[in-house]
């Protein structure tokens, strides 16, 4: 489905159409229907269901932080496709043991979220944001020009996703958790290659690597760093400093 927008052009300065719902955050089998046919789920025996000893640990570890075990279910499915790769049955059905509940209670939550891949991946995730704003910087494009350059690595996963709250850097994506942009076609190639080598990925685009300033530090230098020029100077027109004691204060 398209829209047309005369005010969303490509790098090239050409006018483009801004494509919507073409891909947006859709994992496999979300339209999926149950099968009513089957019998209910039941809890399986953690004695008899064989769980990597790391992976019990930690999921043990993640129910200890809450009062209802069913809140540690999103980070204990995490561990496990961190273990297989996947939420795979196997690792839904190790991971439901080991909590105590159905199989099908978490694959619901495993179908739900994009964090989670239903099938055999790439370990490498980068999801393109697809909305308005990057939409209209180009990101229809950039998520072409990402999935050309995955091919040839298997291990690279592209994904679209409807918004990842960093309009300022738009066209942006996020690489294994690391937002980067404003993006180019380019720049998808260099991502490609960065991560088939192990490198830092984009390493100038990176948005924890923006400096950024804390006013409210400013009247205190702390032995953090040294002052920032224009920030930690004091404004020679300003009043006193309310944080520093003044001339009549008594200790």
């Amino acid at each position: 489905m398209s829209a047309p927008n005369t005010g969303a052009r490509g790098f090239d300065g050409t006018p483009l159409e801004v494509r919507r719902f073409e891909h947006g955050s859709r994992v496999p089998g979300w339209d999926r229907a149950a099968d009513l046919t089957k019998d209910p789920e039941s809890v399986r025996d953690l004695a008899t269901t064989p769980v990597p000893s790391e992976l019990r640990a930690t999921i043990e570890r993640a129910m200890a932080k809450y009062p209802d075990r069913r809140s540690a279910a999103l980070p204990a499915l995490m561990a496990a496709q961190q273990v297989h790769g996947w939420c795979s049955p196997e690792a839904v059905v190790q991971v439901a043991a080991v909590m105590r509940l159905t199989p099908a209670y978490l694959d619901a939550l495993a179908t739900f979220y994009d964090m989670f891949h239903n099938e055999p991946v790439g370990r490498h995730d980068v999801y393109v944001c697809t909305n308005i704003s990057c939409s209209l910087r180009g990101a229809d494009e950039i998520y072409d020009a990402m999935r050309e350059a995955a091919d040839r690595v298997s291990e690279v996963n592209v994904i679209g996703f409807e918004c990842l709250g960093a309009c300022d850097i738009a066209p942006m994506a996020s690489v294994d958790g690391t937002y980067v942009g404003p993006l180019t076609v380019e720049d998808t190639r260099t991502i490609v290659d960065d991560l088939a080598a192990g490198r830092e990925v984009l390493e100038a685009k990176q948005l924890k690597r923006r400096k950024a300033a804390d006013t409210l530090a400013a009247a205190q230098p702390t032995s953090a760093g040294p002052p920032m020029e224009g920030v930690d100077a004091p404004d020679e027109g300003a009043g006193p400093d309310p944080v520093q004691p003044k001339e009549t204060d008594t200790e």
